[in-house]
This record gives C-alpha cells, sequence and structure tokens, in this order.
C-alpha cells in the first residue's frame, strides 16, 4: 500500500510539472535566414538560427534573447567548409533523398568527432551564440536501427560524442532535435529537446502539409512526456510544419502541444521566413 502511494504521488507530481509548462508563455522560433531585421523576434525568448547565414547575434543577446546556432551532427551539406575533410576521410554516407546536398555522415569516425568539437563548435561560439541547437542525429540512429550488422555503434557513438560536446562546454545551452533511440541516455547532457513533427507534417513526395499519423503522434508524446518526467530540468518544445494561411489549423496545433505540456512553434517546412502565432479571439496571448 505504501508503494502505490508513493508512485500516486511522483504520478501527480510529474503532471504538475507537465501542467506547469503548459502554462509557460514562453515563445521560440526556428529561423534559418539572415532577411529579418532585429525587431522581428521581440517577441521570442529562445532563437534558434542558421550558424552561417544570421541576423546579428549580439543585438538579439543584447535584449536578453537565449540565442543557438544550428550544427548538424548525423549529416553534412556539400557546401559545409568541412565537407571535403568528411569526404577524402572515408566517413561520407549516402544523399539524403528529401534534402539534396546533404550526405549522411559516420558519426562513428573519430576525425569527425573531433572536427565538431575542435573547430565547428568553437566556431560557432565565437560568433556570439549562447549554445548549439543539434539536428540529423536521427539518421546515424536509424542506420543502425535498419542495418544493424554494418551501422553497429552508432547509437552509442552519438551518445558519447553528447557527453564529450558536454564535457568541453560546460557552460553552454544544448538543444537535441528528436533522437528518440538515444534521448534517454544523452537527456542528462542537455537544456533542451527538440520533437519535431509531433502532430502537423510536411510529406516530401506529395508536397503538401499533413497531420502526422496518430501513430507516430501518441509515440512522440510518450517519448517526450516520459523524458520530462524523468528529467524535470529539461525543457520541451515542439517545431510542426502547417501552410501559413490555415490559421484554425495552426491555432489547433498551438493549443495541442501546450496541452501536451510543450512550448510549440508552427512554420512552414522552408524555415526561412517568421510565422506568428495566430491571435485567438477573446486571447491576451
Amino acid at each position: 500500500m505504501r508503494v502505490l502511494i508513493i508512485l500516486l504521488a511522483i504520478f501527480i507530481e510529474a503532471l504538475s510539472s507537465i501542467k506547469a509548462y503548459a502554462e509557460d508563455k514562453e515563445k521560440f522560433v526556428v529561423y534559418y535566414s539572415d532577411k529579418a531585421d532585429v525587431k522581428s523576434f521581440e517577441n521570442y525568448d529562445l532563437i534558434i538560427l542558421d550558424s552561417r547565414y544570421h541576423p546579428p547575434i549580439n543585438a538579439l543577446t543584447e535584449r536578453g534573447k537565449t540565442v543557438l546556432g544550428y550544427i548538424s551532427l548525423g549529416e553534412i551539406q556539400q557546401k559545409n567548409p568541412y565537407f571535403s575533410i568528411v569526404k577524402t576521410s572515408g566517413a561520407l554516407l549516402a544523399e539524403n533523398q528529401n534534402w539534396k546536398g546533404s550526405y549522411g555522415v559516420d558519426i562513428r569516425a573519430p576525425l569527425w568527432q573531433q572536427t565538431v568539437i575542435e573547430e565547428m563548435i568553437p566556431a560557432i561560439l565565437r560568433d556570439g551564440f549562447d549554445g548549439i541547437f543539434i539536428d540529423t542525429l536521427d539518421s546515424p540512429l536509424d542506420l543502425e536501427r535498419t542495418n544493424p550488422k554494418k551501422y553497429s555503434g552508432m547509437i552509442d557513438a552519438s551518445v558519447r560524442l553528447i557527453q564529450a560536446i558536454r564535457l568541453h562546454y560546460p557552460a553552454i545551452k544544448i538543444m537535441v532535435n528528436r533522437a528518440y533511440a538515444a534521448l534517454p541516455r544523452i537527456a542528462p547532457y542537455l537544456d533542451m529537446e527538440l520533437g519535431e513533427s509531433v502532430r502537423h507534417t510536411y510529406n516530401f513526395q506529395k508536397k503538401t502539409y499533413e497531420p502526422a499519423s496518430e501513430t507516430d503522434y501518441m509515440l512522440q508524446v510518450k517519448w517526450l512526456q516520459d523524458v520530462q518526467m524523468r528529467n524535470k530540468k529539461l525543457k520541451i518544445y515542439t517545431l510542426d510544419y502547417a501552410d501559413k494561411n490555415d490559421v484554425a489549423k495552426i491555432v489547433n496545433i498551438y493549443s495541442t502541444e501546450r496541452a501536451n505540456g510543450f512550448i510549440p512553434y508552427v512554420t512552414t517546412v522552408s524555415l526561412t521566413e517568421l510565422v506568428e502565432e495566430p491571435i485567438q479571439s477573446g486571447s491576451a496571448n
């Protein structure tokens, strides 16, 4: 009986924590262009920007904004200055069919890990960013899942790299996109986790915006809420994609994600324009 009471108390406390997140009025944005002026970000607390093409960083941090610079750990763009290093080292993998010009990287390669820690992250921080937004970690994780014999060790290598990043940069802010297969192991080293395409997504084959499958939606919510319960300091954000003119749909996505206990942002798949949250009738938001 005592065990049941303890478990109930833990559950109630966890629900209270999720409710607090749902009521959090924090706003964040993901923007990969340099066209918007600084004033356009006035309503946002957390700003995720492209590491090379972006508005003035210092002007944003001086206004009290937390600004993260994009870094890809599981893939690399052909135009990336480090592309030739990856290619000559033999760590370059297949091209991403949804994003032409982006190639997978063997995250197990020591040279890649060294380049990330000693060159790529320092370059981002020198520009004035408060930390990093880690993307494409799903790519090596999926490779091991689909071909465990050929890509054995991808998950472990991903975890070790996140641990090494935190060890080398203990004071920076770190957010990771998805990476659910490794999330329980890397969560202690993160400040923030992002769930991408949780409720609404973009179909690259049909070139249309559409709801995520109910199965995928429920799984993502479960994974995110589970890690949130285990690590109360970890903040959970969501990034969903929708037609910017479908106001009713965008309002519904914001409402759904906040009810789940997450901090949401809804935009177009290009991530090159600022899409403001619609103001609901009778709402002060």
